[in-house]
């Protein structure tokens, strides 16, 4: 009897476990092979094409991932009556294509679906997948290759639209903001580009970082790229001319003014401010006053007022010989309380300046209520500042290596244009020893006497520190925190000082702009020596 239960136990346990095995996912080799296309009909590549629908089949299950974002459609259809492609959201075996518009005779078509074909399972990628048909009695054949860059930062750019216009009869320098392109095709995730079965003739290439996928040329919301000179086919396959994209400066335009606190406004524009001047129109007190301070990154200025008691106030806001007269609504009925906020926290790098951030604009600074003394209690003498550019204050002083810092702001340290003062502000900071910083030693090369912007920046490209030359001599940059740096090299063709960018109608490319190759790593108490040459730029 007991070897009657063992034998069924025995048995039991088999069948489970056979049973176990069948349903194990991991009881094969992992499926690493992409999806394979087996037919289409029409077949792939068929020619005097009529159809208005499309079924491509493949040898197992896929999906479609990221379809409106992968997916070219060359030459582009008319975005009224976009293809419907299914399925979407489910398996199949197959993808239907149903065409809404009328294609174009004589024409190669494309339709590009980038990475988007998958398998189901494992989602293994069938890269760059294509199907192409003709309109016409031969499929054209000619490519485009090429690569794009960012003008001014060292990121890689991503699925930008690469459009090609034909240079005929019809052409304008207006079109790239009007009709769509002959031929398009996409770096997707790569800074590279192919085009593919393109017909000869000469063409215009433009890259467009296209905001709204409508391969129109949109200033305000959209990078653009181009190539001076003609593209020839068959002669020019492929291109040894990087394309820079860049963001256009738009011509200025003023927008809005709104109140954002009692005593406080903000006026909103657009485009390229050389320099803004307001000019209060409406019947104010001798002892009105008004500050102005552009707000950092944003088109907008910060304009602060004495209280006032009328419903509204008028403004003549002028750049240049443009102006705008604005009318301003008052509602607001309490006054913002003077905050602030100490910059500079914890450690206080030597070649900085000690600031405090205030977000009402301080007009007085009464020094016998600041306390400001080292570690050893020791009075340190120092020289207050409002900022003429931003809305906060600085203190210069004699900074020491190794050295810790205490600065109280008392009540009535700081007042305000509201004639309010702060509340009491601790602050404790210190600096660093001569040890803790690295230096980059730069040995500029230059035989040219090209002008040219040295930019130190950090991983992220944002500036730390620059300097300007047009001959070889040596730059160096003290005091840097041990961490990793950039090298960006700004080529001021018009010696302005600063980078510029592009206009595509004036067909002007942005100032060029290369990065060393290596990022930098500074280290403490180290010395890193740097040989920089400085080319010719035609």
């Amino acid at each position: 009897m007991r070897k009657i239960h063992f034998l069924l136990f025995a048995f039991l346990i088999l069948f489970f476990s056979q049973c176990a095995k069948k349903g194990r996912p991991g009881g094969g080799p992992k499926d690493e092979d992409a999806p394979l296309f087996v037919t289409a009909d029409p077949p792939y590549g068929s020619i005097n094409f009529d159809k208005n629908e499309i079924n491509i089949y493949f040898n197992e299950y896929i999906k479609l991932k990221d379809l409106t974002k992968q997916l070219i459609i060359s030459p582009p259809l008319n975005p009224a009556n976009p293809s419907l492609i299914s399925p979407q959201g489910s398996p199949s075996k197959f993808i239907n294509i149903k065409i809404l518009d009328t294609l174009k005779e004589n024409s190669t078509y494309i339709f590009d679906f980038g990475n988007s074909v998958q398998d189901n399972n494992e989602s293994n990628t069938l890269e760059r997948f294509k199907y192409v048909f003709s309109t016409g009695t031969y499929i054209d054949s000619l490519t485009l290759e090429g690569s794009v860059k960012n003008s001014f930062k060292s990121e890689d750019l991503k699925n930008i639209k690469l459009l090609l216009y034909r240079l005929d009869s019809s052409y304008s320098d207006s079109a790239v903001y009007k009709r769509k392109p002959d031929y398009v095709t996409s770096s997707l995730d790569t800074s590279n580009y192919k085009f593919s079965n393109l017909s000869k003739g000469n063409y215009l290439l433009v890259a467009l970082n296209d905001e709204r996928n409508d391969y129109l040329f949109n200033p305000k919301a959209d990078e653009i790229g181009f190539l001076k000179d003609t593209i020839s086919l068959p002669r020019d396959s492929i291109l040894k001319d990087i394309i820079s994209i860049f963001k256009e400066e738009l011509p200025y335009k003023f927008k809005r003014g709104k109140e954002i606190s009692k005593g406080q406004l903000i006026l909103g524009y657009e485009g390229k401010a050389t320099k803004i001047n307001i000019e209060t129109l409406s019947t104010v007190p001798d002892n009105f006053q008004t500050i102005t301070f552009p707000q950092k990154d944003k088109d907008t200025i910060n304009l602060w007022h004495t209280p006032i008691e009328k419903d509204s106030l008028i403004f003549k806001v002028s750049n240049n010989e443009i102006s705008d007269t604005i009318t301003i609504r008052l509602r607001k009925k309490e006054i913002d309380s003077l905050k602030v906020t100490q910059i500079t926290s914890g450690v206080l790098n030597f070649k900085d300046t000690l600031f405090f951030a205030t977000n009402n604009p301080i007009i007085k600074i009464d020094t016998l209520n600041i306390y400001f003394v080292d570690g050893d209690t020791i009075k340190i003498p120092y020289k207050p500042f409002i900022s003429k550019k931003e809305s906060k204050i600085g203190f210069l002083f004699e900074k020491k290596l190794e050295t810790s810092y205490k600065l109280n702001l008392y009540p009535g340290a700081l007042t305000d244009l509201f004639k309010t003062s702060n509340d009491t502000l601790n602050s404790l900071f210190r600096t660093r020893g001569i040890d803790d910083y690295g230096e980059i030693y730069l040995s500029i090369k230059n035989p040219n006497n090209t002008p040219v912007i040295i930019q130190l920046t950090d991983t992220n490209d944002k500036t730390i520190a620059q300097e300007s030359t047009s001959k070889s001599n040596i730059i160096s940059f003290k005091y840097l925190t041990p961490k990793k740096y950039k090298i960006r090299i700004i080529y001021d063709t018009n010696t302005n000082g600063k980078w510029d960018t592009g206009n595509y109608l004036l067909k002007l490319q942005p100032e060029h702009v290369e990065y060393f190759p290596d990022i930098q790593e500074v280290r403490a108490n180290w010395q890193l020596p740097i040989d920089l040459n400085i080319k010719k730029i035609q």
